[in-house]
């Protein structure tokens, strides 16, 4: 399937000729992001300068990228997993063989179109708030040099928040607002996935109760589609709880990550 090697390949060059270019390969963009912190939190300005932009820049385009086909390739399994599903139910006149067959690729469809599930909801997460997760690439243990020092200073302020004495430096702030964004669409993200889960759960088992007894494959089918999403349910609400709290409160997470963590 195209769409893999497309997600795997594609976000890179894409998001390096929407924001202006390239940053080679890993440890120089992680070299890119230490220079740039440490430019921004020495500014003494909100506004982030023109190197850590470019870097927030790509990595919103090569989340927004990595979202588009993921979504796209949920569809797709989505549209083969009912495909699959509806062969399985119609099989009755095939072999033991080939209905497991079917059965099996239902199942292996359907975990993958969770996975990819998954995979849209962290990289919208991800362009949505792209300065805080772009912060997870920088190297929080750095022990020496410039970087070292601007992490104790960020790492005072933050255990201070908001409280800071002094005047609160204006790319705190800017960071701790965007770290609330950014678990505020997990929780914006999170709740709709649970209530979609409570639904599908909820319909499964109504199609259970309008099924006769003797079409015992139909009822399997949607019994299980019934638990998993029953069973899936709660632990992406409390995914969801986990990040009100978060929003609520960013300063103490985001000191954590400072502090590795994250």
């Amino acid at each position: 399937m195209a769409l893999v090697p497309a997600f795997i390949f594609a976000p890179r060059p894409v998001a390096a000729s929407m924001s202006g270019g390239g940053f080679g390969d890993q440890r120089n963009f992680i070299d890119s992001l230490s220079e740039s912190f440490v430019d921004y939190w020495s500014s003494g300005d909100r506004n982030l300068p023109p190197g850590l932009k470019r870097l927030v820049e790509y990595w919103f385009y090569y989340h927004l990228v990595k979202a588009v086909i993921a979504a796209i390739l949920l569809i797709v399994l989505i549209a083969l997993g009912v495909l699959l599903w509806k062969a399985f139910l119609r099989a009755g006149g095939l072999g033991a063989g080939s209905r497991a067959t079917l059965a099996s690729a239902g199942a292996i469809v359907t975990a993958l179109a969770l996975f990819s599930l998954v995979t849209v909801e962290g990289n919208f997460q991800d362009a949505m708030a792209p300065f805080s997760s772009v912060m997870s690439m920088l190297p929080v243990h750095a022990s020496h040099g410039e970087l070292a020092d601007t992490l104790h200073q960020v790492r005072q302020h933050l255990a201070d928040y908001p409280d800071t004495g002094a005047r609160t430096p204006p790319a705190l702030k800017v960071m701790v607002g965007d770290f609330s964004r950014f678990h505020a669409v997990r929780v914006v993200t999170a709740t709709i996935l649970a209530a979609v889960l409570i639904g599908m759960s909820v319909v499964s088992f109504r199609r259970i109760a309008r099924t006769g007894a003797s079409d015992r494959r139909t009822r399997r089918v949607f019994r299980s589609f019934g638990l998993l999403s029953a069973l899936l349910a709660p632990a992406v609400i409390v995914v969801a709880w986990a990040n009100v709290t978060v929003t609520a409160d960013p300063a103490p997470a985001l000191l954590g990550f400072f502090k590795g963590g994250w």
